[in-house]
């Protein structure tokens, strides 16, 4: 079945930058987006950013939430099958777990459905 390896995340000062990597490994049809999601302490978890990862090179369709616009990039890498969110300028308020995650269809990251595969998360703390 379908994994997703995480690596990245950590602690970082305000106005700070972290890097996020997924590798998706088992590779299925079912999955064309890749990405994270975010969940704070008390609240709901919510899509961050998700990019096409299917077998069309020259798609690069992607999905960025409006709270992390102009801060966080989204990028996949598809011979490595390795997604990448670049975090810059961190706030606060952006600490959370981060959970990769892969789904075949980018609605989930607005809302619309849950993805149909999890990373375990990985801790992102901004002070």
């Amino acid at each position: 079945h379908v994994q997703l390896v995480e690596s990245g995340g950590g602690s970082v000062q305000a106005g700070g930058s972290l890097r996020l990597a997924c590798t998706l490994f088992k590779y299925t049809h079912e999955v064309t987006f890749i990405g994270w999601f975010r969940q704070a302490p008390g609240k709901e978890r919510e899509g961050v950013a998700g990019i096409y990862s299917g077998p069309m090179a020259e798609d690069s369709t992607t999905y960025v939430t409006d709270s992390v616009k102009g801060r966080f990039t989204i990028s996949h890498d598809n011979a490595k099958k390795t997604a990448y969110l670049q975090m810059d300028n961190l706030e606060p308020e952006d600490t959370a777990i981060y959970y990769c995650a892969a789904h075949w269809s980018l609605r989930a990251w607005r809302g619309d459905g849950r993805p149909s595969y999890w990373g375990p998360g990985t801790q992102v703390t901004v002070s």
